[in-house]
């Protein structure tokens, strides 16, 4: 079920068209009908509101000035083993003081090397 805060890709004639973030889901006054309000991912950033039955909202297509478009929640893909980070992500251990004899890793702050320029 496609909720606040997804990622949807829309297509027009089954081709992908943009994607967008759902910004709301407000129920209107015809029920199982509900204002989508969708934050389009492009250049010019733009917000438009569509008026969607709940079936639309999840994949179902539908016709908008006779043209017909879907939304398609979007799903990040699992990372495969080639992908996956290098470094383990931190633990409390690693910011933990060392301990005698480890290396210590230098921390270098970008906003001190901004003040010598």
């Amino acid at each position: 079920m496609t909720d606040i805060n997804d990622i949807v890709l829309i297509y027009l004639d089954e081709k992908p068209l943009s994607f967008a973030r759902v910004e709301a889901i407000e129920p209107d006054i015809k029920r199982d009908w509900y204002h989508v309000k969708l934050l389009l991912l492009q250049v010019p950033l733009q917000v438009v509101t569509w008026i969607l039955r709940d079936v639309y909202i999840n994949g179902e297509t539908f016709t908008m000035d006779g043209k017909p478009l879907r939304l398609e929640r979007v799903v990040s893909p699992e990372p495969t083993a080639s992908e996956k980070p290098a470094i383990p992500p931190s633990t409390d251990a690693d910011n933990a003081p060392p301990q005698n004899g480890s290396p210590r890793s230098n921390v270098i702050a970008l906003h001190d090397l901004k003040k010598k320029s």
